[in-house]
């Protein structure tokens, strides 16, 4: 057998089908499913569950391929069952909620003080960006210094949006969540929350990150000159041919 199949499946970016997987079909399971008459709290509440773990697992075993930020959502995927298979008050889960995001936005800031801030790793990296070709560029234009400063900058940037979905997401969890964990009135609001979770959470992060990509994008095009084609990262420099 070939290394070529042995190796692991090109993974492809579904954004929609990871949405449809992972938020809308759990919610719908926690507000339909919860009655007695049907799964019951638990039952339902399972099953939302097993939609994100069975595909974080699918995809994991698929490509082979190791996910830090999804690890963290399965670990707040198992926290969330945790607090309603257990019943605990519902004040944990605005907590669970702000925690994680809380602490990337620590994180993220804490690694302004090292050598390697960690928007190298989410945005300014090879994947996304013509990372040596940028650096041999400003070297030559003696911008180096000038652009680790913008860098940590957009760093501290990159931390406030971890810090907004804190916020808010603590925000609708004491917003929507009141009833006892358990109960299927807790999951009906748990899935509300999640479906909420997107557009008034999500979309806007999202849209921060890409305010602070085109911070980037017009910093090292006024300290390099480079064009945009140039800047971003071509298929063969992000996959380097094998023989």
């Amino acid at each position: 057998m070939t290394d070529s199949q042995n190796a692991p499946a090109q993974h492809k970016p579904r954004p929609l089908i990871d949405l449809a997987v992972s938020i809308l079909i759990p919610s719908l399971i926690l507000m339909k499913l919860s009655g007695e008459e049907r799964l019951g709290p638990d039952g339902a509440l399972l099953l939302a569950l097993a939609f994100p773990l069975g595909w974080g697992a699918l995809e994991l075993i698929q490509y082979r391929k190791f996910n830090w930020i999804a690890l963290l959502g399965l670990v707040s995927v198992l926290l969330t069952g945790g607090i309603g298979l257990l019943k605990l008050d519902p004040q944990w889960l605005a907590i669970k909620e702000a925690t994680i995001p809380g602490i990337l936005g620590i994180v993220v800031l804490a690694s302004t003080r090292t050598r390697y801030p960690l928007i190298r790793t989410m945005l300014y990296n090879p994947k996304v960006l013509n990372v040596d070709k940028i650096h041999q560029q400003l070297e030559r234009n003696g911008q180096v210094e000038h652009f680790e400063t913008r860098l940590q900058r957009a760093t501290y940037w990159l931390s406030g949006t971890f810090f907004f979905s804190s916020f808010m997401n603590y925000v609708l969890a004491k917003w929507i969540v009141h009833s006892p964990a358990g109960s299927e009135a807790f999951n009906e609001e748990l899935g509300r929350m999640t479906l909420l979770s997107y557009p008034m959470i999500a979309i806007p992060s999202m849209m921060m990150m890409m305010g602070i990509f085109y911070f980037l994008w017009r910093t090292i095009h006024g300290l390099t000159g480079l064009s945009l084609e140039d800047i971003m990262a071509t298929s063969s420099q992000k996959e380097p041919f094998q023989g």
